[in-house]
């Protein structure tokens, strides 16, 4: 049976990377996708998502834009890695899918009450305000949803400050009501996002499948690739966001390790950090676990195959 998932994003170029997985594999039935601020503002990324839909030509499936700001704190933005656009380099198409008219908080609850429990599988890969509000407003889809598989936090490396990663520092309130709802969630952070570098063979395989969409990915890779090296020294860019997707696919991609996570709302240094407990082996009704070591080369084929898949979409 396929895979239901609804996948809440703020594209932003791994995101971006993140649908084109979720549309192109054949083990995942993409029910929804949602919109919250993020790697730019809503308005920017919510057409940003609309427009890799059309490249990618999906139809069928609901866009729903969402939270334009955090839950209590300012917007931070991300223009250093994504651009003023949130989808610098490649030069967008004209979306031509129409938003559905719902805020995207409700079609995420809408989605998960029309179908019947433990089948859907939340891919948050954005900050937590859209999941976060779900939870609160409608709180029988904790006990309804299969699982949280998101990408977020670390348990040992940060980016948007020396312990805390982008996804949960911009909204820490929200990434902690996400964090301690109670369903099963599994982290897929820092830690092992930093494992998913866009490597000369990886860039080398998505250009041998030569379709639009791939040409999409290497411009997306490139100017990414660019940002990293400037932002924070990377030589090939970490690719985060589709790791959360290709663990909902096959699990088996990476390795996994239990163990009760929180976040940190309070600490002047530490803000937004997500503390995962290594001291001694979790409890066994722990719904909490964090990845550790991915299969790089089963993680691009994923990607590369889904590429495929999708053919070769031409906008005009």
């Amino acid at each position: 049976m396929k895979k239901k998932i609804i996948l809440d994003c703020d594209p932003g170029h791994d995101d971006a990377i993140a649908l084109l997985l979720a549309y192109g594999n054949p083990q995942i039935d993409l029910l929804a996708v949602t919109t919250v601020v993020g790697n730019q503002t809503l308005e920017k990324v919510t057409r940003n998502a609309l427009a890799v839909a059309r490249i990618a030509g999906i139809t069928g499936i609901p866009f729903a834009a969402g939270c334009p700001r955090p839950l209590i704190r300012e917007i931070e933005t991300a223009p250093d890695i994504h651009g003023d656009s949130g989808l610098d380099g490649p030069v967008l198409p004209e979306p031509v899918l129409t938003l559905d008219s719902r805020h995207a908080v409700q079609l995420i609850i809408d989605t998960i009450m029309a179908h019947p429990p433990k089948t859907i599988t939340l891919v948050p890969t954005a900050g937590l305000t859209n999941i976060a509000l779900a939870a609160r407003l409608e709180p029988r889809i904790i006990d309804r949803v299969k699982e949280v598989v998101l990408m977020g936090g670390g348990y040992h490396t940060g980016n948007w400050s020396a312990v805390a990663e982008f996804n949960i520092k911009i909204d820490p309130e929200a990434a902690h009501i996400v964090f301690n709802a109670g369903w099963p969630l599994t982290m897929v952070g820092l830690d092992l996002t930093h494992q998913a570098l866009a490597t000369p063979e990886v860039v080398s395989k998505i250009a041998a499948v030569g379709t639009a969409p791939a040409q999409f990915v290497l411009e997306l890779l490139e100017f990414f690739g660019t940002m990293y090296k400037s932002a924070q020294g990377f030589d090939y860019p970490p690719v985060h966001d589709p790791c959360a997707v290709a663990y909902v696919i096959d699990p088996s991609v990476m390795t996994t390790r239990k163990v009760p996570l929180d976040v940190e709302l309070t600490g002047t240094l530490t803000l937004g950090m997500t503390v995962a407990d290594f001291r001694s082996p979790a409890p066994a009704d722990c719904p909490t676990q964090v990845a550790v070591k991915l299969d790089h080369s089963r993680f691009w084929d994923l990607v590369t195959d889904a590429l495929r898949r999708i053919g070769d979409v031409r906008v005009a």
